[in-house]
Parts: structure tokens; sequence; C-alpha cells
């Protein structure tokens, strides 16, 4: 099996497998399979913040029905995405639907709950001053409310994306593209540098979409109110 031995071989086999001609150009190339394994992860993310953003932030401004959507949305949690991706196969046929019903129910709980949880943290007295000012609720909502949930709405956020990224690799199982290809083209070919180095590149896109996501919450999120969170943080 290429690629075994000790840990030095399997580094200098891995570094092959980057450098091989045609690793970074091509149909099977890394640039063409992150493309792919991206498309899967933002269609899915798209769908997932449309869907969950408006149940959490809602209900968490009205105070209701919280417990029970964090519950519904769980259930994304609690069945295996490759069951999913089976069962809409086998009611829907081969495609990219399976796939993304699968990452769409893995994305929704962490947005939902974090969403939900953020609203409902938001000081109730900074909320009652801002009535008290004659904010109307859709002025609470979107200057008062939100920005002091933004920091916990992120946080879904980027939990979902790495989750989502690091999952995206079973559109290779039903014979889709994506990075996750490697890996299984790699176990069906006994070449393990090919699965370490699929392996290696989902783990890499993870960090960036991960480091990204930070980045783009510093500039989401107030200052005042991050100097506040990290004042409180003990």
């Amino acid at each position: 099996m290429r690629g075994g031995g000790g840990p030095i071989e399997v580094l200098q086999n891995l570094w092959a497998w980057f450098t091989e001609a045609g690793r970074w150009n091509g149909n099977d190339g890394i640039p063409n399979r992150v493309v792919e394994h991206l498309y899967y992860t933002v269609v899915s993310l798209a769908i997932a913040l449309a869907i969950s953003l408006p149940v959490g932030i809602g209900l968490g401004h009205l105070g209701k029905g919280g417990l029970f959507a964090i519950n519904v949305s769980n259930i994304g949690r609690a069945v295996p995405e490759f069951g999913i991706v089976i069962l809409v196969f086998i009611i829907a046929g081969y495609g990219e639907l399976p796939v993304i019903v699968a990452l769409v129910a893995l994305a929704m709980p962490p947005i939902v709950t974090n969403s939900y949880v953020g609203m409902r943290d938001v000081d109730r007295q900074v909320t009652g001053a801002a009535r008290g000012m004659g904010m109307t609720g859709w002025q609470r909502l979107t200057q008062v409310e939100l920005p002091l949930a933004s920091p916990a709405i992120m946080a879904g956020i980027r939990t979902s994306t790495v989750q989502v990224i690091a999952t995206a690799t079973i559109g290779a199982y039903v014979g889709l593209g994506g990075l996750g290809r490697y890996i299984i083209d790699g176990l069906a070919q006994h070449r393990m540098d090919k699965v370490l180095g699929g392996a290696v590149s989902v783990a890499v896109l993870a960090m960036a979409a991960e480091l990204s996501l930070a980045g783009l919450q510093r500039v989401i999120v107030p200052k005042g109110i991050r100097t506040m969170r990290a004042g409180a943080t003990p």
C-alpha cells in the first residue's frame, strides 16, 4: 500500500503526492476539487442560514418556542449524515440533492441554537431602555439586540461552516466531486498518500474558513461589544 511505513516515509509520500505532476491542474487537480467542495459547502450553508437565522433570531426576539425549535433542529445531529444521503438518494435518485440535504441538516442546529441563545441573553434592561427611548420593535431588534447577539450568532455560523466542510467529503460516496474524491479513490486504490492528501486538504480548507470567518466576525461585531465581552471573560 503506497504511503505506508514510518512517520518520515509517510510525510515523504504525502509531499510527493502534493507535488506530483498534474496535482494542481485538470479536473482532478486540487484547485478544481476545492471549488467543487466549496460549492457544496456554500449552497448548503446558504440554505441553512436562510432557514435557521430567521427561526433562531425571531424566536429569541419573541422569547417563545425556542426550546421546541432547538429540539427539532437537533434531529439533524442525531441522524447520521450518510444515512440522510442514502434516504434522499432512494427517494430522489442520483445527484447533488442527497448531499445538500444532509449538509443542511448538519448545519442548521448550531445556527438555530446560537441565534436563539444569543438573542435571549441580551440584557432585558438594555432592551427596556431602548423601548423607553421610543424605539420600535424593529429598531430594537436591528439596532440593539442583533449587535449584542452577533458574537453568539457568528460562533454558530463558524461551527456550522467547519462541520459542513469536514462532512462534505460524503459527496464522493455518491459519485460527486470535492476533496472527498481523493479519500474515496485513495481507499479504492490502496494509496494512503492520496487518502492523507485528501484529509489534509480538507483540514486546511476548514482552518482557512475558520480564520476567514473569525476575521469577518471582527468586522461585523461592533468594537464596543468585543471589548465588553473580552472584559467579561475570566
